[in-house]
């Protein structure tokens, strides 16, 4: 008798047990599935919507400043296009940036970390062959500079630039690289904020490109600062700015590009 109960007590043990580790067993399958479809939800966010990248130099300060790390938007500009005053990440046109170094070996539980974190957006590996600058002529404008009070024209219009620019160091111009040019078709010209610390679109007009970014280069409009959370906050494109600028003429079969 006693060993038929000490063999029903037994078997009701594994009855109450059985039941509790395929309840964990579901709780952790649950929780898989979860991270997996929030890790794919990511990795579509960040190839398809928006990207991460981080700020390595003070050439858009005041604007960002260096370490910040932002938020860039690459589907809305496809069906709304672009505009001038926005912030604008793209990919070197060729030369703008000297050759990276060459990166000290690292270990496979550092580089498993950064691609799981560049799979989810947090990360951003490919800032260093990309650029970010403010978009100031759009195909068709006849961008200038400067004029008697120093400052950009679009198609004729004088620009002040005031609200963004970081003020120069004994110089109130907007650019102390006199420049003439006529963006051509597919293409924009981009100035960095921080005019005295910026290798933009003025210093690469003797090379191939003409100091022009291909459209196809832009991955998309900065619209966010996400890192420090100290500035945490929406990147201002100044719009207002360029209320007075009016439509390009029409240019017939002039190309773009500088003048004599």
């Amino acid at each position: 008798m006693t060993e038929e109960i000490a063999a029903g007590s037994a078997d009701a043990v594994r009855v109450q047990t059985t039941p509790r580790r395929r309840g964990w067993v579901i709780f952790l399958r649950d929780v898989v599935v979860i991270l997996l479809i929030a890790v794919l939800v990511s990795f579509l966010v960040k190839t398809f919507v928006v990207r991460s990248f981080y700020i390595p130099s003070g050439s858009m300060e005041n604007t960002l400043l260096v370490k910040d790390r932002i938020l860039v938007d690459e589907i809305t500009p496809h069906w709304n296009g672009y505009h001038r005053g926005d912030v604008v990440v793209f990919k070197d046109p060729g030369g703008w940036l000297p050759p990276a170094p060459p990166q000290p070996p690292r270990s496979p539980l550092l580089e498993a970390g950064e691609w799981f974190l560049t799979l989810i957006g947090v990360a951003a590996p490919d800032s260093d062959d990309h650029l970010v600058k403010r978009l100031i002529g759009l195909p068709g404008d006849h961008v200038v500079c400067c004029n008697s009070l120093g400052q950009l024209t679009v198609n004729g219009a004088p620009i002040d630039e005031s609200s963004y620019l970081k003020p120069g160091v004994g110089d109130s111009r907007a650019s102390s690289i006199p420049f003439d040019v006529t963006v051509p078709k597919g293409a924009v010209w981009v100035l960095g904020d921080n005019r005295t610390r910026s290798e933009d679109s003025r210093y690469h007009q003797d090379q191939p490109g003409g100091g022009f970014v291909p459209k196809e280069n832009i991955v998309g409009r900065a619209f966010l600062t996400t890192w420090p959370f100290d500035r945490f906050g929406l990147i201002d494109g100044h719009y207002a700015v360029f209320n007075g600028v009016s439509n390009p003429k029409p240019q017939g079969r002039r190309r773009g590009g500088r003048r004599a």
